[in-house]
Formats: structure tokens, C-alpha cells, sequence
């Protein structure tokens, strides 16, 4: 007898989503922008590994408000 387990999918990284969000609008969309910009972008990091990297970049007050406001909006997707 095979049992067969029910699996949610894995949920997206906080930064594969985030460059997701490129073409969206306000600072989200910038910060996204910005993101794909930038090869050393931690795609499969959470919000406190991107925000560690805008800190190595010493960005903007309104970046670090976008990684806020980004992670309610993940934290939901």
C-alpha cells in the first residue's frame, strides 16, 4: 500500500519575488528595478538578506521602507 502525502508547493523566495516585481509601480517596483540590476542580488534570500545588501550599498532610507512594504505584500502572496 503506497500512501501518498498532500504537499503545498514550495513558496517562492523572498527575492525571486521580489524581482518579479520590476514592472510594477512606486517603490516596490524600483526597488525591483534596482534588484535586477545588480548581479549580486540575493535571489533565493529572505527580506533580511536583501535588506543586508542595501545596507553593502549604503541605498536609500526609501529602499529599506520598499523591503517593508514588499515583504507584507509576499508575506500574503
Amino acid at each position: 500500500m503506497t500512501m501518498q502525502m498532500d504537499t503545498a508547493p514550495a513558496p517562492i523566495a523572498f527575492g525571486a519575488w521580489l524581482l518579479a516585481q520590476k514592472d510594477r509601480g512606486g517603490l516596490i517596483g524600483t526597488l525591483a528595478a534596482g534588484a535586477a540590476a545588480d548581479r549580486s542580488f540575493p535571489k533565493q534570500g529572505n527580506p533580511e538578506d536583501v535588506r543586508a545588501r542595501l545596507r553593502a550599498l549604503q541605498a536609500d532610507g526609501d529602499m529599506f521602507e520598499a523591503v517593508d512594504d514588499a515583504e507584507l505584500d509576499w508575506a500574503a502572496y
